[in-house]
């Protein structure tokens, strides 16, 4: 009995043991430890750049009560790194030392039990970084301590946020302390310490995050727990955070972050008095708190003091650096404007729209830089200006345009704007109210993006105007309203969206093809929300007979985006085996089979899917080629993890041979988001427009959109009072018409300069460190666009009273300006806070400059033009890209005032490529032009670049490096050139209609066999060379002369004419270049002939050198019946004499022949032809399929039956039967 109470008293006392190694402070005594933090950004490479931060001190924690300590911070020290890993090291900084210690000198304190802390106060003067930096010492005494098992895992609040980790315990059985490992997965926490702002409209791609990531994080610590009496306390902790981030696959290289902190006890004392704390304020738990993110904008480095005065300074810079043409020196600056003006207040905005509004350049770089506050401010200022009625309707637009879709997405700006939707000064303008609605669309998209589920109340408005233009029987509200919809895809408005789609709606009504294509297309980012109620609202559209074709062709785009399953992919393909309608058969086809080839990550299943389902439709609709068709390109690299694609589809119907609808769609892949970029669609109705003048004023004819990043942006109605201002622009129109008042503008001389700045991009992601600092990866992408112009013209007779005066009067138009534009963009990856910024940092710029000068003279009676250029005194860049990655970014500190000074000198530490030379340094500088000796002007490219690299296994390191490159226009001098086109050099009554005709007949011979109608006539002129017959030249029809103008009068340049030598049935054009300058006798004789319809044959020549010789090349071509009657073409191309270089470059391009023809099903036969020709043989076979024979010197390549991409005779007859039936 004694031996088994002996036992329960060891488990007890064993239990007891363990129990006491839960972390735990004793309230009665101080603990004292040293603590030193650290963070490095750069490569992770030898030789390479770094940059970084450290923090050291003391900590002392004294207890108040049992659960309240104080945390008192002594010591401080601040150093920074910015140089060469293993060459340099951390340096300390003085000034931010001070700034640190002043507000960590302040006592703090915290509730600690059970091993966590909570609730932190801090006095109110300090700042909440200094309160992170708090947190990250603190987290070392936040710890779940368990004895048993010795590795468990469970979910737990930290500095991170709430987060899994995964613990591992040892004892150590030397000094019985225990050993723990812990380590946090803070990739997929379920409420993270992080912000996200920029990338809403860039959709996640699952898919593309299984081939690999851009950002991956890890989070350890090592802690030694020594036991106690009262509890484990903590001896020792280390933890290191590292995070690698790359524009591509991380797996290829990346930028790295790596952030330390250790803390070691130095004694522990019984006592002592707690410090005064003063009044403190609760800052709340461990969780890393986010600091105001939008003024701590990376990239900048300035001093904050004073923001309003200094605004005003440099945006009265800004419009003067670019008031000719744009300064690309200073395009950076604008970034430094943004972050002042997200320091004011709503009385400092109104102030300065005071001072800066008389200025038109003020006004209008004030007007597009205040839309960059992004919060309720700009909102405000907006609402002020509207209600006051002092922007204009242009001025208007812009700014809400731009401020709407940069608003930050919280719900009290979702309220904000709709009160500015609904102002009467929106209402009552025609272009003002759709950017309205459309942004307000936008904003609910960004707002649902980050609120899950979102709110139906933040849609309202947009339901109430359908539904309410639905009850009023106004399209124009309702079309407006589902495009409205459609940008918000918000899953709530389906119901509402569904109430305009016939077969779809509980009560149907009849609406126009033109609202049902607004209310399919409404549903196209709702696809992605609402996958399955989107299928099945688009099947049922699709299933329904009674929709125009088009609508249907939408309905599939539309159900493709929701990524559809196998089994519904084969519902669709078994209704398309009996789809009757051809021209949605052919377009449902080329879509499946555009998607089949896709290789992009997003359709990598659905692409099996739709091959499976082309295999099945090929047979029957494989050859189909109507007007509705889909194209797409696309290619993705696993390794970079980016890629792009491409699309046009082209939509139509039995009611018209031309396309109704085309739509063109880039999407962008990258960082496991998919990117839309510009999206346009031009929409007509050819009936509509055959008879428009009976059209009712408020019926569009035509109308055309643009999206941009899957946003619409801009919506228009082509309708008849357009059409009647256009027809009304006559030889008869009188004074009064608008026309007629800018010649008149024109006339006195006329002045225009524009300058835009515009963020297009600002996405960042904040996250904490184990340090509590915050890491940012952030990418900025700007563009400053100017246009200068100026012009003058003078009319010779004056006008008098109606246009037509303007056709035998002579014209001249001087002009002059420059048109351009620069774009800067950054990638930062880094420590940003409002005390110091470090880390690693790309930026480019790629400024575009475009001077232009020119005299016109102009007479349409004569049919006569003169364009007269004065050379460019001086070379110029045309377009120019900079590229430079900083591995080492400054620290914003006390260097500011020497920033310049100091950016060279790192510039010049972290580029010193000749510091440790090895075999992976490659530097490469080039130039490259290409002059001509007539008109004086070259275009010459170069090119710097300059490498370090470890393996060219990484794609990310083979990039980083200097790169600069610059296009130049080189000049000689040459006082001008003259450019003349004399439509009537004689009194010949032909002109380029006879030219034209001439060319159709040349062109009917191949309509003829293909019974194709050729679009363009002259492609034809230009692509088949021939020579001239040396008859009598005929007179001249047109003459067009390009000459250089020397300072000593010497001309030298071309002259080109054309011909009109037609005789009877043989329709003839005839044209010659000639060289014009002293001793020139270079020609070009180019003669076309076709015979009479009935003849089918036409003959191409071309014969050029001295007066037309030596050099010649010939084509005929000739329809005809071969012997079996069956219709055949010949072609025919010999050539005389061809220059060296011509004849070495097409025995070149021969030696590709006959594996092209083997890899095109081509068999080829070794025999002898004839010398010096190429001839071309096409019969056809069957009515679809054709043979074709190649002759080349040497052998011959031929293919029977070769498929036409018609459709098949046998699909007409079925098609027709089906009707038929029907």
């Amino acid at each position: 009995m004694r031996g088994l109470v002996f036992f329960f008293c060891c488990l007890v006392a064993l239990a007891s043991k363990y129990h006491s190694l839960n972390l735990s402070l004793n309230h009665r005594k101080t603990y004292e430890y040293t603590y030193e933090g650290e963070v490095k950004f750069g490569l992770g490479k030898p030789n390479r750049a770094k940059s970084g931060a450290r923090i050291k001190c003391n900590i002392k924690i004294s207890g108040e009560s049992p659960q309240a300590f104080i945390l008192q911070v002594s010591d401080v020290t601040f150093a920074e790194l910015n140089g060469i890993s293993g060459k340099s090291d951390f340096n300390q900084s003085p000034k931010l030392t001070q700034r640190l210690a002043a507000q960590l000198a302040k006592p703090f304190k915290f509730e600690h039990s059970n091993g966590h802390v909570r609730q932190i106060q801090a006095a109110p003067d300090v700042s909440e970084t200094t309160v992170n930096i708090v947190r990250g010492i603190l987290s070392f005494f936040h710890a779940t301590v368990k004895t048993s098992p010795t590795v468990y895992e469970l979910e737990e609040a930290g500095i991170h946020g709430m987060c899994q980790s995964n613990y591992a315990t040892e004892i150590n059985k030397q000094t019985n302390n225990m050993n723990i490992t812990q380590v946090v997965d803070i990739d997929n926490c379920r409420m993270k310490a992080a912000m996200q702002n920029g990338m809403a409209s860039a959709v996640l791609d699952k898919d593309s995050k299984q081939r690999g990531e851009s950002v991956i994080s890890t989070v350890q610590y090592l802690y030694t727990i020594q036991p106690t009496e009262e509890g484990g306390i903590v001896k020792s902790a280390y933890g290191l955070e590292q995070q690698h981030f790359s524009p591509f696959n991380v797996k290829r290289g990346s930028f790295r972050m790596e952030a330390k902190k250790e803390m070691v006890l130095i004694r522990v004392s019984e006592g002592g008095k707690p410090a005064n704390v003063g009044q403190l304020q609760n800052r709340g738990d461990l969780v890393y708190k986010l600091v105001n993110s939008d003024v701590n904008i990376p990239l900048v480095m300035q001093d904050l003091a004073e923001p309003k005065a200094k605004a005003v300074r440099m945006i009265k810079q800004l419009a003067e650096d670019h008031k000719n043409q744009i300064n690309r020196e200073t395009t950076e600056d604008t970034l430094k404007v943004y972050q002042l003006l997200r320091m004011l207040q709503d009385r400092d905005l109104d102030e300065m729209w005071v001072e800066l509004a008389r200025n038109d350049e003020h006004r209008r770089f004030f007007l597009d830089m205040i839309v960059e506050i992004n919060d309720d401010r700009v909102l405000k200022f907006l609402k002020k200006r509207f209600q006051a009625k002092d922007v204009s309707a242009n001025e208007a637009v812009q700014a809400l345009l731009i401020a709407m879709n940069h608003l930050q997405p919280r719900a009290e700006l979702v309220e904000k704007a709709k009160e500015i939707m609904n102002m009467e000064f929106i209402k009552s303008n025609l272009h003002m109210w759709p950017a309205a609605v459309f942004s307000f669309g936008s904003l609910v998209y960004k707002y649902c993006a980050y609120h899950s589920p979102c709110p139906q109340s933040a849609v309202q408005p947009l339901l109430d105007l359908a539904n309410e233009g639905l009850r009023n029987r106004n399209e124009t509200e309702m079309v407006i309203a589902l495009r409205a919809l459609g940008n918000a895809g918000h899953p709530g408005s389906i119901k509402t969206i569904a109430n305009f789609l016939p077969g779809v709606a509980a009560n149907p009504v009849d609406v126009s093809c033109r609202v049902q294509s607004a209310a399919v297309q409404a549903l196209r980012l709702t696809a992605r929300r609402n996958p399955h109620n989107v299928q099945e609202i688009a099947l049922k559209v699709f299933l329904q007979k009674n929709c125009a074709p088009e609508t249907s062709m939408l309905a599939i785009m539309v159900m493709f985006n929701t990524k559809p399953s196998a089994a519904l992919v084969s519902t669709l393909t078994a209704h398309l085996e009996r789809e009757k309608d051809i021209h949605l058969a052919s377009f449902a086809y080329s879509y499946l089979e555009n998607i089949a080839r896709s290789k992009t990550p997003d359709n990598h299943y659905l692409s099996i899917y739709c091959s499976l389902a082309v295999k099945s439709l090929a047979a029957k609709f494989g050859r189909l080629s109507y007007n509705s068709r889909s194209l797409q390109v696309d290619m993705f690299d696993d390794d970079l993890l980016m890629g792009t694609s491409a699309s046009i589809n082209v939509l139509g119907g039995p009611t018209s041979v031309l396309p109704t609808e085309i739509m063109s769609k880039n999407k962008y892949f990258a960082i496991g988001r998919i990117m839309r970029l510009m999206e346009s669609n031009n929409v007509s109705q050819t009936q509509t427009l055959k008879n428009w003048e009976s059209l009712p004023n408020d019926k569009p004819i035509m109308s055309a959109y643009s999206r941009s990043s899957g946003q619409e942006i801009f919506f228009v109605n082509i309708k008849k009072d357009l059409l009647e201002y256009i027809k009304a622009v006559s030889p008869s129109a009188p004074k009064g018409t608008p026309v007629w008042a800018a010649i008149e503008l024109l006339q006195k001389g006329f002045s225009w300069h524009w300058t835009k700045p515009l963020l297009s991009i600002e996405a960042r992601l904040l996250q904490a460190t184990t340090l509590g600092l915050p890491v940012e990866i952030a990418k900025y992408y700007q563009t400053v666009t100017g246009i200068t112009m100026n012009a003058k013209a003078a009319i010779n007779p004056p006008q008098t009273q109606r246009l037509g005066d303007l056709l035998n009067a002579d014209i001249s138009l001087e002009s002059e300006g420059v048109m351009g534009f620069t774009k800067d963009f950054w990638i930062f990856h880094g420590i940003n806070t409002e005390l110091f910024q470090c880390g690693s940092e790309l930026k480019s710029k790629a400024p575009v400059e475009l001077p232009f000068k020119l005299s016109a003279k102009l007479n349409v009676g004569k049919k006569l033009l003169e364009l007269d250029i004065p050379a460019c005194k001086k070379e110029f860049e045309l377009i120019s890209v900079r590229y430079v990655p900083l591995q080492c970014t400054p620290l914003k500190s006390e260097q500011i005032h020497q920033e310049a000074k100091y950016l060279q000198q790192l510039l010049l530490l972290c580029f010193s490529f000749k510091q440790q030379p090895t075999p992976n340094n490659w530097h490469r500088k080039a130039n490259m032009c290409a002059k001509s000796s007539i008109y004086g002007v070259g275009v010459c490219v170069d090119y710097e670049i300059r490498r370090q690299y470890f393996n060219n296994e990484y794609p990310l390191y083979s990039i980083l490096g200097f790169t600069q490159a610059a296009i130049r226009v080189a000049t000689k001098p040459v006082e001008k050139i003259h450019l003349e086109v004399n439509g009537n050099p004689t009194s010949h009554p032909m002109t380029i209609r006879h030219l034209y005709e001439t060319m159709r007949r040349i062109s009917k011979v191949f309509e003829d066999f293909c019974n194709v109608t050729s679009s363009s006539p002259l492609l034809v002129f230009y692509h088949l060379k021939f020579s001239r017959s040396h008859a009598t030249a005929p007179q001249p029809v047109v003459s067009i002369k390009a000459i250089a103008m020397s300072g000593n009068q010497n001309l030298e340049g071309f002259d080109v004419t054309l011909y009109n030598p037609s005789e009877g049935d043989t329709l003839k054009a005839q044209m010659i270049v000639s060289h014009v300058g002293d001793a020139a006798n270079w020609k070009m004789c180019v003669d076309a002939s076709a015979q009479s319809p009935a003849q089918s044959s036409a003959n191409l020549k071309i014969s050029w050198g001295a007066q037309c010789k030596p050099y010649e090349i010939s084509v005929t071509a000739a329809a005809a019946q071969s012997s079996a009657s069956r219709p055949t073409l010949e072609a025919k191309v010999q050539w005389a004499n061809v220059p060296e270089e011509m004849a070495n470059y097409c025995s070149s391009m021969e030696r590709y022949i006959p594996g092209m023809a083997l890899l095109s099903g081509f068999n080829q036969t070794w025999e002898s032809n004839a010398n010096q020709e190429v001839s071309a043989s096409i019969v056809s076979a069957s009515s679809d399929s054709i043979d074709i024979t190649i002759k080349l010197p040497k052998y011959t390549v031929f293919r029977q039956a070769v498929p036409l991409p018609f459709s098949s005779t046998s699909f007409r007859e079925e098609n027709a039967e089906r009707n038929g039936q029907a």
